[in-house]
């Protein structure tokens, strides 16, 4: 009989979610922006700064593992 294990866990996509949900925030942070084009700090840097942290974030809820 075959061993059919999913590549992801439960707490991975809950992780995966919270990766998603960090860089939408990150996206509405830079449309939050009252400056003309989005050329204020919370455009030109907080926003790209939390949508990066997002991404790494997905990067660690992919590869998180359970040691059992």
């Amino acid at each position: 009989m075959k061993n059919n294990h999913l590549p992801f866990t439960k707490k991975n996509y809950q992780l995966m979610l919270t990766g998603i949900a960090i860089i939408v925030l990150g996206f509405v942070i830079m449309g939050l922006d009252q400056q003309p084009h989005g050329f204020g700090f919370m455009g030109l840097t907080l926003g790209p700064i939390v949508v990066l942290f997002g991404f790494l974030f997905q990067f660690y809820a992919i590869f998180y593992k359970k040691n059992n």
